[in-house]
């Protein structure tokens, strides 16, 4: 008796499930399994998906000599680095990659490097950057400046502050910036032209995101590590010899 009491209280003390609840539950969890499946399927590919790279319109006029360069003129190519200051992956690019390629590349003479402004619509900060670092240009702090704005980019782009231009005043007195002729430079806005035909350039050649990089006549969006960097400048100047060998037996 004392038993049946026992299993009685164990009775009470359990849920009651009502197999048909059950039977509602499972389309809902194979869904949801399912749509998990799918979104890791994607994530999946967006991670190993390989780089686009579109072919730049060769009939189309090389870049014209704006922006700010670095390197040789007598350098085997150019690459230009279509940019935006607020950009986190340029900013990744130009601490990370960029080293190398100056020191590996352009210093080297293997290449010459141009820098050319395309700040993004949905970056708040980054014209006042941009100006910043041409009125730094106007005193022979350019690259300087482009060093010190992407070094620093956490300081003063949009999330951290609404008055960035007090924190690239700092950054142009420690590059060694001349402070009276910079503060005229950038109450007039005085490179403005200047960057806007920069961003002309970037719509001629079809540049959708920054960084984008142009090598001969491709066009690679995106950030990548030196040794693809490297990679895929032999690959243009061999195009590029090749092409001029086939052009002299012709």
């Amino acid at each position: 008796m004392g038993n049946n009491r026992m299993e009685a209280g164990r009775g009470r003390g359990k849920a009651v499930v009502n197999p048909g609840q059950g039977g509602a539950k499972r389309p809902f969890y194979m869904l949801l399994a399912a749509i998990l499946v799918g979104g890791i399927a994607i994530l999946s590919y967006m991670a190993t998906r390989p780089t686009l790279v579109g072919q730049v319109d060769t009939t189309i006029k090389p870049i014209p000599n704006q922006g700010h360069s670095i390197g040789s003129d007598s350098a085997p190519m150019e690459v230009v680095e279509f940019g935006d200051f607020e950009c986190p992956a340029c900013g990744s690019f130009s601490t990370l990659t960029e080293p190398d390629v100056r020191a590996r590349l352009v210093l080297t003479g293997k290449i010459r490097f141009r820098f050319m402004d395309l700040p993004l619509s949905g970056h708040g900060n980054t014209w006042p950057a941009h100006m910043a670092a041409w009125c730094a240009g106007e005193q022979g702090k350019f690259w300087e400046m482009h060093d010190a704005l992407y070094q620093s980019q956490d300081r003063w782009n949009t999330e951290a502050t609404r008055r960035p231009e007090k924190y690239m005043s700092e950054l142009a007195r420690q590059v060694g910036v001349g402070m009276e002729q910079y503060a005229q430079c950038m109450s007039t806005e005085k490179y403005r032209p200047q960057v806007k035909a920069n961003m002309e350039e970037a719509t001629r050649f079809g540049v959708g995101q920054t960084p984008t990089f142009i090598m001969g006549s491709r066009r690679y969006p995106g950030v990548m590590p030196y040794d693809e960097f490297k990679a895929r400048v032999d690959s243009v100047i061999a195009e590029t010899s090749a092409a001029k060998g086939t052009k002299k037996a012709k």
